[in-house]
């Protein structure tokens, strides 16, 4: 029986209404418990700032398209090795064999799982895995250390679903994503550019309205795809809801279509992914502009809507989506290298090595509009903070991103720095002065993912909850404050300590498997013998 007490932290737990109080956190088992014997062992956190565990609603990591990138990008891996740390136990305090890997903005997957603990984060979705990947996708998981970890799993371009909506079999569709999450051990159902990629084999690069018919279909449409995927998954009543990569990305103007698609499946509950990629005003070929106010003033209306943010970080990325059509856009426009991969009868992905440029005017629109949507949208337990890593940046630079936030002066001095040409009017040029307070920063990156997500024993530090757990010190340089955490505790055990590895637990897996009448599975396997290589058989994980 192992117990830990953490005492005296300034404790910031919004889920349980604690915003700055001094208090003891008690451990017994990996779990958090109301009382401890006096003689427990201790960690002095008297002066630091206690939160739960971060929580990445929106991340890619592990999906057969991240293998692919990791072997784009040698000369990232070159630039940045990642030596094994000095030293690393097991759950039963025996040393292990610490793993080496590399970096970059597409790190191996030891790296992976060390530089999130190193930041304070203990759970991590990858939030793209094409179904007959996931098998990939879960051994890469296997190997990602001390996070816990689960998948969103791609429907929106799905064959089988685009027949059922086209043949007007919409009442095989709940059961077929029901079998497919079970077979698949997803988390949730996620709609990238729904029938977007369907018609990019057309070439049909742009939807011009959400009812523009897909394979010639007039029952196969946009809206249709994300009503039926919406309606599935409420009514699965899936602890996380449909996870949706609205059409249009990147595209000035795509606000109109982004705001459609919400108002698509208003009244249910529903993520919008990445907004800010989805949040640009203006008119393609002409003008650039921020939208960001018309999404906010939307989320302010609509309670049952929640998005993650997608911030741009100037500096490297790695774009990996399956919006294929948008990674060729993007390739077209920098010259440099891609791939794209078409998934068997599923969906697409394209991988684009890019790098955010303050003196770029599209690239500074990005980085304004992204902070827009935070400083603008009144509930922060419905905007969570993402960079869609490692499209908008790398997860490592969520300090930062922090630092903007809660600092206005210093958000000033970066904003004065950037290209200008499509700022005029924006909100964040007219000046912003919200800063965000420490409680709040623990909800955008801890309770409101929890919330999100429907992981009821994560992101608050109430009895019975996982005790994944966060120490800093405290530091008015924000960037430094959040990017070396003084103690991080996972599951109740301390895994890193002032920045260095200690431990290197297994995490654990977050799937669901919810019910369906198993005459679809019969329908299914048909499908697969006329269309896949894959055999039914051999298809689920």
């Amino acid at each position: 029986m192992t117990t830990l007490r953490i005492a005296g932290g300034t404790v910031y737990d919004p889920a349980n209404g604690v915003d700055g109080a001094v208090r003891d956190i008690c451990i017994q088992d990996g779990t958090i418990v109301a009382t401890l014997p006096k003689n427990a062992p201790k960690l002095d956190a008297t002066g630091m700032v206690v939160m739960p565990g971060g929580i990445d609603i929106h991340a890619h990591v592990a999906a057969s398209s991240v293998n692919t990138a990791r072997r784009l990008v040698p000369e990232q891996h070159d630039a940045d090795p990642a030596r094994a740390p000095d030293l690393a136990l097991d759950e039963d305090g025996e040393l292990v064999i610490p793993r080496s890997g590399s970096g970059g903005t597409v790190p191996s997957v030891f790296t992976t799982g060390y530089r999130y603990a190193g930041l304070g984060y203990t759970t991590v979705f990858d939030a793209a895995v094409a179904p007959i990947t996931a098998r990939d996708t879960h051994a890469q998981l296997d190997d990602t250390p001390i996070v816990d970890a689960g998948c969103f799993i791609l429907l929106g371009n799905d064959a089988y679903l685009l027949r059922q909506l086209a043949a007007g079999a919409t009442d095989r569709i709940q059961d077929y994503v029901a079998w497919m999450l079970g077979a698949t051990r997803g988390y949730a159902v996620k709609i990238v550019n729904p029938g977007g990629v369907e018609l990019w084999k057309e070439n049909v690069r742009e939807v011009k309205t959400l009812d523009d018919p897909v394979g010639g279909e007039a029952k196969v449409t946009p809206r249709a795809i994300l009503e039926a995927l919406t309606t599935a998954a409420n009514a699965l009543k899936l602890p996380h809801p449909v996870h949706i990569h609205c059409n249009n990305l990147g595209i000035p103007g795509n606000v109109a279509t982004t705001l459609d698609s919400m108002r698509t499946v208003a009244g249910q509950r529903a993520h919008f992914t990445h907004v800010q990629f989805h949040s640009y005003a203006g008119e393609r070929g002409k003008s650039w502009a921020s939208g960001a106010k018309q999404i906010a003033e939307y989320l302010a209306q609509h309670p049952e809507t929640t998005c993650d943010v997608g911030q741009v970080m100037f500096g490297p990325a790695c774009t990996i989506t399956a919006d294929g059509a948008l990674e060729y856009l993007l390739h077209t426009s920098n010259g440099g290298k891609w791939v794209n991969v078409d998934i068997e009868l599923e969906t697409g992905c394209g991988i684009v090595p890019f790098n955010y440029k303050d003196k770029s005017a599209v690239n500074a629109l990005q980085w304004v509009v992204g902070l827009e949507l935070f400083l603008l949208s009144p509930d922060p337990w419905r905007v969570v903070l993402s960079t869609d890593h490692p499209n908008g940046a790398t997860f490592q630079s969520y300090p930062e991103l922090i630092h903007l936030l809660m600092d206005r002066a210093y958000r000033d001095e970066k904003l004065k720095a950037i290209n200008q040409k499509f700022l005029v009017g924006s909100a964040l040029a007219d000046g912003i002065a919200r800063e965000y307070t420490l409680g709040e920063i623990a909800i955008i990156t801890r309770a409101g993912p929890a919330r999100i997500l429907g992981l009821t024993q994560k992101g608050h530090l109430g009895v019975g909850a996982d005790a994944d757990i966060t120490v800093y010190t405290t530091d008015a340089d924000r960037t430094k404050m959040f990017a070396t955490p003084r103690y991080v505790v996972k599951g109740g055990t301390l895994v890193v300590e002032e920045g260095q590895l200690r431990r290197a637990p297994t995490g654990q897996r977050h799937g669901v498997r919810p019910g369906y009448d198993t005459l679809i599975e019969r329908d299914v396997k048909d499908f697969f013998d006329r269309y896949l290589t894959v055999a039914f058989e051999n298809y689920a994980v």
